[in-house]
């Protein structure tokens, strides 16, 4: 896995911890009933994103170190992925004529 890699594959985990955790514990404008005209009620009135940012980070990091733990041991292959028999064999190497 190159750095590249695993820079997208900690961003891919971050973003989809953060989307779970946003909506955790959030307190709506109708929930303490101070809504601002104009506004729905639902609209957040406490929302504690840098808590939630910082919470994200570390179950990203910890989820990262796992994935690409199994990613570089070979515990699991883009070969135990292919159902339907599409790759070539692992003995079998393909030569190009150049």
């Amino acid at each position: 896995m190159s750095i590249v890699s695993a820079v997208v594959l900690f961003a891919v985990i971050w973003f989809l911890c953060f989307l779970i955790i946003i909506p955790l514990r959030l307190q709506t404008q109708g929930d303490v009933n101070k809504i601002v005209p104009g506004t729905h009620a639902s609209a957040p009135e406490h929302h504690g994103l840098k808590k939630k940012a910082l919470i994200t980070t570390g179950i990203s990091a910890v989820l990262w170190a796992i994935i690409a733990g199994v990613i570089l041991s070979g515990w699991i292959t883009v070969r135990d992925l292919d159902m339907f028999n599409r790759m070539a064999p692992e003995t079998e190497v393909h030569e190009t004529d150049g």
